[in-house]
């Protein structure tokens, strides 16, 4: 869904963080821009700055990228630090992927891949935690696009987990969450995923390229439906703001 930028005058604004030139944040841009808001796209990574508070936004996503939350580029620790301020006040709060280990890493967790140098490329298991059951229906299998996970940040709460890497959801405080799947994955991203790092498909445990698109027919439905509910719960509409006090509860 495309809007012309004189249509989103005036409307709220959700900052989002992307980290490569063609980089699009996908559907859950599509479906933020549909609830009435407007997107600031900025990519540190090419000189974009993020705002010292949130005061102009009602919130932020980070999304993924091939790079680590471990590399030592000037970029990567300056998202790391700047997470400080969705958390300090307390403005809804997504990390996706590289966005959620970021999120690890500004608590103090570790984020690191696995013993077995196993990776999660394609659809895989989904396990909601008591918590997660009662806030959510979760779908039953997400898409991943990852070598590394992160350990549990103290003071946050498990919603979800996996059999490989055991972490896929968490909540910190009323409004911050962090991922691991990809719900913004739209099927022009997967084959351009698949196509570009094809070779990333013949790594320990990833699912062969036939798989990704077998599974998007399969269990994409639930996991839109997932996304329209999460988004309802943590940011809501742009002419209905109370909605998003729910994700606090």
């Amino acid at each position: 869904m495309i809007l012309d930028p004189k249509q989103l005058e005036g409307r709220p604004k959700v900052l989002i963080v992307l980290h490569q030139e063609t980089s699009t944040p996908g559907r859950v841009g599509q479906e933020l821009v549909k609830r009435g808001f407007a997107l600031d796209i900025r990519r540190p990574r090419f000189g974009d700055l993020l705002p010292e508070t949130l005061a102009d936004h009602v919130g932020s996503v980070i999304f993924g990228g091939p790079m680590s939350a471990n590399d030592t580029d000037a970029f990567i620790a300056r998202e790391i630090d700047w997470i400080d301020v969705p958390l300090r006040e307390k403005k809804p709060f997504l990390g996706i992927c590289l966005g959620a280990q970021m999120l690890a890493r500004n608590l103090g967790a570790r984020v690191r891949g696995h013993d077995d140098e196993l990776v999660e490329i394609g659809y895989y298991d989904l396990h909601p935690t008591d918590a997660g059951s009662r806030m959510m229906s979760w779908p039953g299998k997400v898409y991943q696009w990852h070598r590394e996970g992160f350990d549990m940040p103290a003071g946050a709460e498990l919603l979800a987990s996996g059999d490989t890497y055991p972490n896929q959801a968490i909540r910190v405080g009323p409004a911050a969450y962090g991922i691991q799947f990809h719900p913004e994955l739209t099927y022009q991203m997967m084959v351009r995923w698949t196509t570009r790092a094809a070779p990333r498909m013949a790594l320990p445990g990833a699912r062969q390229r036939r798989d990704h698109f077998a599974g998007r027919f399969a269990f994409d439905p639930a996991v839109k439906a997932w996304l329209d509910d999460f988004l309802d719960r943590w940011i809501g509409h742009a002419d209905a703001r109370p909605l998003a006090a729910e994700a606090a509860e």
